[in-house]
């Protein structure tokens, strides 16, 4: 039997007659794991590759041994025996085509590969009717797929610019330094060298990413955001508090000043256009119009109540099987740990509920909103802190963003509605603006007090 061709093998990891793995698993994992590293663009530069296990999903970047304990242990996640298309093999059952390098340096390739997928097709690309931030972005991915040079293989345009990025980073390079160190390394390249030619067109290069976060500065009383129609303000129009701190001379402004508190604000907007944009996500965020619960049990949000009234009072919304269902999780945590330091910083994060089960509740999935900073909570204040996450959730529902669904090639009009909150209890009084304190803190009495009023 070819264990390539025939997959069933992968169904039959264990058996009633012994202990462990069978026989023909065992095999089969060895058959698979030749065949994956037969394929030099699924393994990183330490010689590591995607474990498919039912717990990592190809989550994970592990070695040989690794990858076959864990199969022999968990088997093969879902439904993988129909494409193993993180190690090697297209969607449409044939092997990719690979011209042998020396490998990457840099991880950069691989996201490349993830986005746009196995099988996707550049030139194609250009001809497709996408919105132009569409276009942009498969752009920025083409580039990212371009040899640094011509015969260059270490490094494309768009690792090399996040590699030097992140040395700038690390070592706290100033912006004269980066740039002179560029020129040196540009003159030292070939002529034919495709390298930007100073930190503002890098950085330029790198935002096109979508993981941009903004600062916005924030009274140390948790009053107000200096955001919007504030933006201009130096002292806080609730408290007086000055919104930076004093120099030693006294004298403040705004360009060379240090604020009391800044709020990081990470939009989403991009992040959700991009779940469309990747092959990976596409087809799995119509997974709750097709896959609903035949048995009346509660696998996902999609066979609860909620979710069903939601459709009924909202059709429209419901009508377009990829518009976004969100919920939203916060929590303070001390992240200097279990230190004599007190300290309660307050992350705020989004997920998706379209996803599979398997995946909606996975790291990658779980975007970061907002990092609301301490060392204090911000208590009853908390929606202070919110307004951007609301303003831009207020633009997804009602006006949506224009988004290119690449399982399907053709632009849509997204939205987004939040359909939950998830907290413990003291958290959820800050959520939702009720007291969980004193009298009303039950929920059931808070249901009996607001039909009374």
């Amino acid at each position: 039997m070819d264990l390539l061709s025939d997959r069933s093998w992968m169904a039959r990891r264990k058996s009633n007659t012994q202990i462990g793995a069978t026989a023909e698993f065992r095999a089969g994992c060895l058959a698979f794991l030749e065949y994956a590293y037969s394929h030099p663009e699924c393994v990183n530069d330490t010689k590591q590759i995607r474990c498919p296990c039912l717990k990592c999903k190809n989550s994970k970047y592990l070695d040989r041994g690794m990858v076959n304990y864990h199969l022999l242990v968990s088997g093969f996640m879902r439904n993988y025996e129909e494409c193993w298309w993180a190690h090697g093999q297209r969607r449409d059952g044939s092997s990719i085509v690979h011209t042998p390098s020396s490998g990457s340096t840099h991880r950069m390739n691989e996201m490349v590969h993830d986005l746009a997928g196995p099988d996707f097709d550049w030139e194609q690309a250009r001809e497709q009717p996408m919105n132009s931030d569409a276009k942009e972005f498969f752009k920025l991915l083409e580039e990212g797929s371009e040899p640094l040079w011509h015969g260059c293989t270490k490094h494309t345009k768009l690792s090399a610019v996040a590699t030097l990025l992140n040395i700038k980073a690390d070592h706290n390079m100033s912006h004269e330094c980066f740039e002179s160190l560029l020129k040196a390394i540009k003159s030292m390249l070939p002529e034919v060298e495709k390298l930007p030619d100073n930190y503002y067109y890098c950085k330029k290069m790198v935002k096109k990413l979508g993981l941009g976060y903004q600062k916005i500065d924030a009274c140390p009383n948790d009053c107000m955001l200096f955001y919007k129609e504030n933006e201009n303000m130096t002292k806080c129009m609730v408290c007086g508090h000055d919104r930076f701190k004093p120099k030693k001379d006294g004298v403040t402004s705004k360009k060379s000043s240090i604020p009391f508190k800044i709020l990081r604000y990470f939009p989403i907007t991009d992040r959700l256009k991009r779940l469309y944009m990747s092959s990976r996500t596409a087809e799995h965020m119509r997974w709750h119009a097709r896959s609903p619960s035949k048995d009346g049990e509660l696998n996902h949000p999609v066979d609860g109540q909620a979710w069903k009234d939601f459709d009924k009072a909202h059709p429209r919304f419901a009508s377009e099987t990829r518009n976004v269902r969100l919920g939203l999780s916060t929590d303070g945590f001390n992240p200097f740990g279990h230190s004599a330091v007190p300290y309660s910083c307050w992350p705020v994060i989004v997920t998706p509920y379209n996803l599979p089960p398997w995946m909606c509740m996975k790291q990658p999935y779980l975007f970061l909103s907002l990092m609301i900073p301490g060392p204090n909570s911000p208590g009853k204040n908390l929606d202070v802190y919110m307004r951007p996450l609301i303003d831009e959730l207020k633009v997804l529902w009602s006006d949506g963003v224009q988004t290119w669904d690449v399982s399907t090639k053709s632009n849509f009009n997204l939205k987004v509605a939040l359909m939950w909150t998830i907290s413990d209890f003291p958290a959820y009084g800050m959520l939702s603006g009720w007291s969980t304190h004193g009298k009303l803190a039950c929920l059931l009495f808070q249901k009996l007090f607001q039909k009374q009023t």
